[in-house]
């Protein structure tokens, strides 16, 4: 809601219809109980609108589908501003769909720090392709055609595990070429290893993503 957030001249518009996505087995898990989730989001949904002082154009629905192309403890949502009929009998008016943003399980948990350490800023890497985005919580997310990465890219010109993103205690976020035959490029740079900063454009193979911090 907050990433597709549309401003007019007097209010801010939000998106009123969320498809959650998930892998086959995390929608087997939810038999039983899925429409009482449903709805016990949409009541959270609506209830964070009127906190931000947010404007809906009709109670926010949510609606599970399974996405084959998610493994387990992964999961999509797409957001959709849909306008109620004008008249009784019309279809509803849908906008235009965002972007699906896939999220990714955290693999590594960070060690526990003692009380006298500064604590680490947890930044999320968000990263593009095309009508997809990925939003990778770190420490590491691995970057390649393998099935078992953080982000899959389908390029026969990506090595399986391609590329690592490392996030730095202080949120910074740094992408490292793990070997791969065809090697990383950063804004049309080839490099082995360098910082990131949001916007930036990154080539692994054929294929250019790009890279943003979510705060």
């Amino acid at each position: 809601m907050d990433s597709h957030k549309t401003a007019g001249v007097a209010r801010v518009y939000v998106p009123n219809e969320y498809t959650v996505f998930l892998s086959g087995k995390d929608r087997i898990r939810l038999e039983g109980y899925e429409r009482s989730l449903e709805q016990e989001l949409s009541g959270y949904l609506l209830e964070h609108a009127r906190r931000r002082s947010y404007d809906l154009l009709t109670r926010p629905t949510v609606e599970f589908e399974t996405d084959e192309r998610l493994r387990l403890g992964e999961f999509g949502i797409q957001t959709r501003l849909v306008k109620p009929p004008a008249h009784e009998g019309d279809s509803a008016s849908q906008g235009e769909e965002g972007h699906t943003m896939v999220y990714s399980a955290v693999r590594d948990a960070a060690p526990a720090e003692a009380p006298a350490q500064r604590a680490e800023v947890a930044t999320r890497a968000v990263v593009t392709v095309d009508d997809r985005r990925y939003v990778l919580e770190g420490p590491r997310a691995t970057i390649g055609r393998a099935k078992d990465a953080d982000c899959v890219l389908r390029d026969p010109n990506v090595s399986r595990h391609h590329a690592e993103l490392r996030r730095s205690p202080g949120g910074d976020w740094t992408v490292a070429d793990l070997g791969s035959t065809n090697g990383i490029k950063v804004n049309g740079r080839r490099v082995g290893s360098t910082r990131l900063k949001s916007g930036d454009s990154v080539t692994l193979g054929t294929t250019t993503f790009q890279f943003d911090i979510e705060r």
